[in-house]
């Protein structure tokens, strides 16, 4: 049987060449190898496992003949390969090859692009198919090779490269150990994610906001979070992203909205200008387009666990406003929790809000959505902000008498 007219199972496939195993060995970490790829990576004086990196007590191989049977049984039953596949796994692109490759200064940029195109033609077909990307972590192969600053080509010149590489590996990320990202909490590495960020190309931008949304978000990464809301620097790009309504700009809103769920990032975000760019976003969205303002006004409402972020929106020409704005759409209901909740927080104890919520129409507004079909949760706060502007306007009123 031809291997053209094969689908190789993952598990079938060694770790180093790529390739269907002829003479499966298990080494002491429970890695198996092809018996001639092992023997090679030994005696060039490696001493620890290929995939784990774990180093090796007892460099002994054993026979596999159990995964030996199997590979028999399963070659004896004919099934047919993806060409495209095939490339990858072919003697020449073995794992080895493609991890030197990938960060040799004397491969081309153009043999890298190359190899990224077939990774990225790979992933496309998870989860169901090329496990093995996953199974030999390409996603931390990728961030590796993104994050170690090149000595090679100019900057300006991996610019493509560093592009296409993040697209690989945002594919992978759903599939692979976030773990992997902790990467960055080295220096080196951090500080060349935060120079990316600023000198990168807006879709490099958008992948990065990807990225810091996953961060903010995974709990094996929350000390790496934290170290995220430390860059002043990386706050003020992203939130640049929101203010220059980019094509990054839903990128930038849904990373501001994954950091500001830890309650450490909060007060450096209303510091960097957060608050204001959101409400910005707000109030040039208009009514009957799809936007992000509801995002916007659920980011905001985290942000009101700030002091001085109530004050933000009191002082902004259009803070109260673009509140009041979000209170009821007619097309959806998307954001009106947030901004009534939002409002509660804010009339509370500012009578400036109230009364620039009340001459921004809030009172048709809570209104029209206490008949509209929104929730129960929904209809319950606008109740009592109804409730408070009413009590809170009778207790001014008797105050100016």
């Amino acid at each position: 049987m031809e291997a053209a007219e094969m689908i190789i199972p993952p598990l079938f496939i060694c770790p180093i060449s790529l390739d269907l195993f002829r003479d499966p060995v298990t080494l002491c970490t429970g890695q198996t190898y092809d018996r001639s790829s092992i023997e090679k990576w030994l005696a060039a004086g490696n001493l620890t496992c290929p995939v784990t990196m774990q180093k090796l007590h007892d460099p002994s191989i054993i026979p596999n003949n159990t995964l030996r049977h199997l590979i028999d049984q399963w070659l004896n039953s004919g099934t047919q390969i993806d060409p495209v596949y095939l490339h990858i796994i072919n003697s020449d692109s073995s794992i080895a090859a493609i991890k030197h490759n990938l960060e040799s200064n004397e491969s081309t940029l153009e043999n890298k692009l190359e190899i990224l195109d077939i990774i990225c033609s790979l992933a496309d077909e998870l989860p169901l198919q090329n496990s093995c990307l996953i199974q030999l972590d390409y996603f931390c192969l990728l961030l590796e090779v993104v994050f170690r600053k090149s000595e090679g080509l100019h900057f300006q010149e991996d610019l493509r490269f560093i592009e296409k590489a993040l697209i690989c590996a945002l594919k992978l990320l759903p599939f692979s150990d976030l773990g992997a990202i902790n990467m960055l909490k080295e220096e080196s590495k951090f500080s060349y994610f935060v120079f990316i960020f600023e000198n990168g190309n807006m879709a490099i931008k958008k992948s990065l906001c990807h990225l810091v949304e996953a961060i903010a978000k995974g709990l094996e990464t929350k000390e790496l979070c934290n170290k995220l809301g430390t860059s002043v620097n990386l706050l003020q790009e992203i939130i640049r992203l929101v203010r220059d309504n980019s094509e990054a700009a839903e990128a930038g809103v849904k990373a501001i909205s994954a950091l500001s769920l830890t309650e450490s990032n909060r007060e450096k975000l209303v510091k960097e200008g957060a608050v204001e760019e959101l409400v910005i976003h707000i109030s040039r969205s208009k009514r009957h387009e799809r936007s992000l303002a509801p995002m916007a006004v659920s980011v905001i409402e985290n942000l009101l666990t700030v002091e001085c972020a109530k004050q933000v929106i009191i002082n902004h020409p259009f803070g109260v406003n673009a509140l009041v704005k979000l209170v009821f759409r007619v097309s959806d209901h998307e954001g009106s929790a947030s901004a009534v909740n939002s409002l509660l927080i804010i009339c509370v104890d500012s009578k400036t809000a109230r009364e620039e919520a009340i001459s921004s129409g809030v009172l048709t507004q809570l209104l029209l959505l206490l008949q509209s079909q929104c929730s129960g949760r929904t209809k319950t706060k606008a109740r009592m902000l109804l409730k408070l502007l009413r009590s809170k306007w009778n207790e001014d009123s008797n105050h100016a008498l």
